[in-house]
């Protein structure tokens, strides 16, 4: 959350990805620093996914990613 705060603070368009376990987490520290940036989560666990899920985890994120960093 840092570095993408960091980031857009800089100028430079992200969005915070994490699993979905860490929602609650991240909306206390986006309040904590004052700035809620773009978020996007994906299905919780990472840890342990084989290489083949972990493409199909990132194939189904990729379009909302795209449209959260390409939004105005």
């Amino acid at each position: 959350m840092h570095d993408i705060t960091d980031l857009e603070r800089r100028g430079v368009p992200g969005v915070f990805v994490a699993s979905s376990v860490f929602i609650d987490a991240a909306q206390r520290q986006g309040e904590a620093l004052g700035f809620q940036p773009d978020r996007l989560f994906v299905e919780h666990p990472i840890q342990d996914r084989t290489d083949d899920e972990m493409i199909t985890l990132a194939d189904k994120a990729f379009d909302a990613l795209v449209e959260k960093l390409t939004a105005s």
